[in-house]
């Protein structure tokens, strides 16, 4: 009964972390139509992601309070519930003030759901679990294209995108409020693991200069992931001419081939130690953005795009499982909830930054910012790494 119980825990997880990802995807399809309809410049994009993020960094923060009050299962309905109502007015308003306030709603949904499952399946579960949490995330935000794309081709219209995965999320607060009460069996330390002693101040943990780098690595990373699923679209259809339909099937390909090298990752990371895996997902990760950048072809192009998503698939999570190894244990726990915060706003700043670069630039400035970000990323990664300490594969 226990197996059983876990089970369904960790498929829950998986849905509500499909959930996570479905909105997420829907946007960098949606936006051409949306600042076209509002009447607003292209870089207006950072406004809508600053606002989102505020209530997703400020739901993360407070996730811990949240859970021992609501439990994760009331949590999970209640953070779904939020994320529905803010694509129905999405779908519905003609107020661009009302819809960049539903972002911050939808960044409060976010927020809980990221940094509640991922605090479970830490506890919890193994290193390969959490890569296939990551992946599940990865479907999510895969379909969020392609259900933009049909819903435009079908009507029209941008809003039918929000309109389905609005009714999806609503479907999903139900199946949570129905099996809210799983939730309740589960510990807070698990058998056969044993609370961190001493473990350090906020502010110890603040002052400790790997922390800090692990923050802007963060930061980085995810501000390079997000911006490349929002900006590829826009760069292929205004930029190179490439139809609407297969611009947004490509950008679905992104995060298809990002699911799939999180699903990849389940299986080869514990061969390997999070240095080796971290290493060869930057080295392929250049390799796509250089294709992408040469810009000799649409199919090149499209091979670009699909390398980098498979590439930087496993570092996010290998990040994560390599904390402890970068900042020490005593800081492991206050450095992981600082690395969400700072994904939190590098999500934001960095692709709004790429929008203000494309105004000022065009749109072909986009693959040279996003290598920058990576060669960046990459540097931080070499100073961060602990010297003289034998470092364990991913179990």
């Amino acid at each position: 009964m226990k197996k059983k119980k876990s089970a369904a825990l960790i498929v829950l997880s998986f849905i509500a972390f499909i959930s996570l990802g479905l909105p997420d995807g829907l946007l960098g399809v949606a936006w051409p139509g949306i600042h076209g309809e509002f009447g607003l410049p292209l870089d207006a994009l950072g406004l809508l992601l600053i606002f989102s993020t505020a209530g997703y960094t400020l739901s993360s923060f407070f996730s811990g309070p949240l859970v021992r009050r609501l439990g994760i299962g009331g949590l999970l309905t209640l953070s779904c519930g939020a994320t529905s109502a803010a694509l129905f007015v999405y779908a519905v308003t003609p107020f661009w003030w009302l819809f960049v306030g539903a972002a911050a709603l939808g960044g409060l949904g976010a927020g809980a759901i990221d940094a509640g499952i991922n605090s479970y399946v830490e506890s919890n579960h193994s290193e390969r679990m959490m890569q296939w949490l990551h992946a599940s995330f990865g479907i999510g935000i895969t379909m969020g294209p392609v259900i933009m794309t049909l819903g435009i081709r079908m009507t029209s219209r941008w809003q039918s995108g929000y309109f389905i995965v609005s009714l999806a999320q609503a479907a999903l607060a139900i199946i949570f409020l129905m099996t809210k009460g799983l939730w309740k069996s589960v510990d807070s330390i698990p058998a056969g693991k044993e609370p961190v002693k001493k473990e350090a101040s906020l502010g110890e943990t603040f002052k400790n200069s790997k922390t800090i780098l692990s923050m802007v690595m963060f930061f980085l990373y995810v501000g390079f992931e997000v911006g490349l699923g929002l900006w590829s679209y826009s760069l292929l259809t205004i930029s190179r001419g490439v139809d609407t339909t297969l611009a947004g099937f490509v950008t679905g390909s992104y995060w298809a081939m990002f699911t799939f090298g999180r699903v990849c990752a389940g299986w080869y990371t514990h061969k390997l130690t999070v240095t080796k895996v971290l290493y060869i997902s930057f080295i392929l990760a250049f390799a796509g953005v250089f294709l992408l950048f040469l810009n000799t072809g649409n199919w090149v192009s499209v091979l670009g795009i699909a390398l980098i998503g498979f590439s930087i698939a496993p570092v996010f999570p290998s990040l994560i499982s390599d904390t402890a190894n970068r900042v020490g244990v005593r800081h492991t726990a206050n450095t992981i909830g600082m690395q969400i915060s700072a994904a939190g706003f590098g999500a934001a700043l960095v692709p709004s930054l790429a929008g203000v670069l494309a105004r000022i630039y065009g749109l072909e400035v986009i693959p040279l910012y996003m290598m920058v970000t990576l060669a960046l990323l990459f540097g931080l990664f070499i100073l961060s790494r602990p010297r003289r300490r034998r470092e364990p594969s991913i179990k």
